[in-house]
């Protein structure tokens, strides 16, 4: 198999994580659950979506390329890059048009195709460059982990700003809840 080939199943996996995730938080509502996957119906916790979505996929990706032993470079900072791009691609197309038409599933699920589509296109630019930097991988992996802690924070604390404001419960963020 092919790394154009394993791209075409990313993009149809990505698409599958995310669908899959937009739920798994109202199924099982928990702390981890709240890190990785939306608590609520805003546009910023269905970025989420696509951060979860992308991470999730390439960690199965790796292991298929390290067994197919197809060759590639900067795996770890390549699909931060390409986490962090999605979602600022995202947003700059979906907020315009979210201001224009409201809410509208058929926006919202088009583009996200379109962005796990150019998503995978950039991700396999960026693997399929010649130089290795190890140093860049083991920071990547760390700003990874500093985006849950971001998507944490904001998930508890979000500011009042529409694009944390969830329109179906006319909430912000979660819902505080104890553990037992």
């Amino acid at each position: 198999m092919k790394l154009k080939k394993i791209k075409i199943i990313a993009i149809i996996a990505t698409f599958a994580f995310t669908v899959l995730f937009h739920f798994l938080y109202d199924w099982f509502p928990n702390p981890l659950f709240s890190v990785l996957f939306p608590v609520n119906e805003s546009i910023w916790e269905h970025m989420k979506l696509l951060y979860s979505g992308l991470l999730a996929w390439s960690i199965i990706e790796y292991f298929i390329l390290k067994k197919l032993n197809i060759k590639f470079t900067n795996y770890w900072s390549s699909i931060f890059l390409t986490m962090i791009s999605s979602i600022i691609v995202y947003l700059i197309i979906f907020l315009p048009l979210y201001a224009i038409f409201g809410e509208n599933p058929f926006i919202s699920i088009g583009l996200l195709i379109l962005v796990i589509i150019a998503s995978q296109i950039f991700n396999y630019y960026l693997i399929t460059r010649k130089k290795e930097n190890t140093l860049l991988n083991k920071i990547a992996i760390a700003l990874i982990i500093i985006g849950y802690v971001v998507f944490l924070s904001l998930t508890y604390n979000p500011p009042k700003n529409y694009i944390f404001y969830d329109t179906v419960d006319n909430k912000y963020g979660i819902d505080i809840y104890e553990i037992e």
